[in-house]
């Protein structure tokens, strides 16, 4: 059984339309950080920028992570493995890719991979 045509065409636009607004976020971050890039001020000035420039960072690599999920996501479309669960091999529900173009476990995978992460952190 295959993923229909249209939900790899819904998903493969909403994929983009993700990569987009990310770098279009990351452009307006960093754009917003170089104006607030002037050296000199007090204690506080400085302050204030560096927590800007660390809230920067972290947003950067939330949406760099996220970035390569739907970069992976677009690669399996291309190959033809879009749509299938990691863990269960079974299809991904529709409604599930539609929600999170980028998955790539279907509920039950994710149950399973969860269930296997809490037993491994209890060491």
């Amino acid at each position: 059984m295959a993923i229909s045509e249209k939900l790899v065409t819904e998903c493969r636009s909403k994929l983009l339309a993700s990569k987009q607004d990310i770098l279009n976020r990351v452009k307006e971050a960093r754009s917003n950080l170089d104006q607030n890039e002037e050296k000199g001020g007090d204690e506080g000035d400085q302050t204030v920028r560096v927590l800007a420039e660390q809230e920067f960072l972290s947003m950067h690599e939330r949406l760099r992570s996220q970035l390569m999920e739907i970069e992976s996501a677009l690669a399996r479309i291309e190959n033809g493995s879009f749509g299938f669960c990691e863990e269960t091999e079974e299809e991904i529900e529709p409604e599930r890719l539609r929600a999170i173009p980028w998955t790539r476990l279907s509920i039950e995978g994710a149950e399973i991979r969860e269930s296997m992460n809490k037993r491994y952190a209890r060491g």
